[in-house]
Parts: C-alpha cells; sequence; structure tokens
C-alpha cells in the first residue's frame, strides 16, 4: 500500500491543469443555470461509486485500496471557470480516494471513502451499507442491494450532498469478477445566501458496470459509470481478501 499511495497521489495531481488554483470561491458570478450545470456534473462527479463486485466480502473479509475517478465536466467546463474565478478552469475531474470496506455477518458489508481533491477547495467523504440477499455461489450470481451517501466539506460557499440507492450483480470466473448495478442518485446543492443563488435538488439516474480481477495479493479494480447522462471511469489498486 505505501507504494501505491505515491503514485495515485502523482496521478491525481498531473491530472488537474498543472498546479493552477481551481477553488469554488466565486458562485456569486454565476447564472442560475450555470449553477444548475455545475451541480448536475458535481453530482454525476462526487456521488458514491462502489468500484466493487456484488459478492458480499464474508465476515472476516476487508477491501481496501487506493483509487482515482474521472468525470468529464461535459455541462459546466465554462461554469468552472467563473465559479474558480481561473482561466483554466476544469475539463475533467479527477477525484482519488481512499476506500476501505469491512464485511459483517449476515450477508451485509459496509464502507467508507475519503479524498482531498488537488488544486481544489474540495474534499469528500462517503459512507455505504450494502446487503447481498442472493450471495452467490460457484454456480449462482451474488445479488447485492446498496445504501450511499457522499458530502462535499472545505467550500464555504457550498453545501452539497448526494444520496444513492442502487442493486448490482457479480458472477466471479477464476481471477475475474464482472459486475453490473442500476440505480439513482438524489443530489442536494445549496449555495450560500451571499451568493443570490437559489439551492438546487434534483435526482439522477446511474448505471455502472465494471471487473473486479483478483491476484493474490493484490486486486485491481475498474469500472464505468454514467450518472445523469454524463461518464466517469475508475480504477482502484489494493487489497481485497
Amino acid at each position: 500500500m505505501k507504494k501505491l499511495l505515491p503514485l495515485f497521489c502523482v496521478l491525481g495531481v498531473a491530472a488537474q491543469p498543472a498546479f493552477a488554483a481551481n477553488d469554488i470561491n466565486n458562485l456569486q458570478a454565476l447564472l442560475q443555470s450555470e449553477f444548475r450545470a455545475l451541480s448536475e456534473d458535481l453530482g454525476s462527479a462526487l456521488s458514491y461509486k462502489p468500484i466493487t463486485p456484488a459478492e458480499p466480502l464474508g465476515i472476516t473479509g476487508f477491501d481496501m485500496g487506493i483509487e482515482v475517478t474521472a468525470t468529464k465536466m461535459s455541462k459546466s467546463e465554462q461554469a468552472w471557470k467563473t465559479a474558480t474565478n481561473s482561466s483554466s478552469g476544469i475539463g475533467t475531474l479527477y477525484v482519488p480516494k481512499l476506500h476501505v470496506a469491512k464485511g459483517l455477518p449476515l450477508d451485509i458489508d459496509v464502507a467508507a471513502f475519503y479524498s482531498a481533491i488537488p488544486t481544489t477547495n474540495i474534499k469528500l467523504t462517503g459512507v455505504e451499507l450494502r446487503y447481498a440477499p442472493l450471495p452467490g455461489g460457484v454456480a449462482t450470481p451474488a445479488v447485492a442491494v446498496r445504501a450511499s451517501y457522499t458530502k462535499l466539506s472545505g467550500v464555504d460557499q457550498l453545501a452539497f450532498d448526494t444520496k444513492g440507492l442502487d442493486v448490482s450483480i457479480s458472477k466471479g470466473f477464476a481471477m475475474f469478477t464482472p459486475y453490473a448495478g442500476v440505480g439513482q442518485v438524489w443530489v442536494s446543492s445549496a449555495p450560500a445566501a451571499s451568493t443570490g443563488l437559489s439551492g438546487e435538488s434534483f435526482t439522477q439516474s446511474k448505471v455502472f458496470a465494471g471487473v473486479n480481477i483478483n491476484l493474490g495479493m493484490t486486486n485491481i479494480a475498474l469500472e464505468g459509470d454514467k450518472t445523469g447522462g454524463t461518464s466517469s471511469y475508475g480504477m482502484k489498486l489494493g487489497f481485497r481478501f
């Protein structure tokens, strides 16, 4: 894990415009329509990304890793420039995370992550509770239902959080476990009163698919996600047992 952390830190920093400050501190300069577009892209980028198959970890199981997700700011690239009072803005938002999951009895898993996004004042935390009514077996797939929550911090002008529900299915084949799922995300984006903007609350549909590759002492997971019509791609590198 110590070897993986510098790699992902480098990826996260290099992915943003070179050492440019992109703090969200100028929301008052946005039109309401621009704030809505920014909120939709943030909902796509900052909502929960599982990057894990549906099968439960089991009471002794852990899944720990460093991950990065990338989301194209397709609706709000210009709004980013205005909101951050920057000439560069952010075309693609890269979110590095430290992610830990633990298996519990009764095919229940809990997980949490923490993120501090380089070159911005965005910090993000997330949690999930997942239950597998069908834990899967040699000949049968696993099916899981997940409730999730993420919350932004560090941005004085914005209170932002997401809530999610999804169902996923996976089936292991040797070291490979492909998975897919669908769900819904509820976004709450509340600007400070001083900005003169109104809050935005809305829902976004979600579909995702990926594959987990277990190489013994190393675990790799790759995932594609489309939330609110905006695509994200993620990779997690760590340990799963």
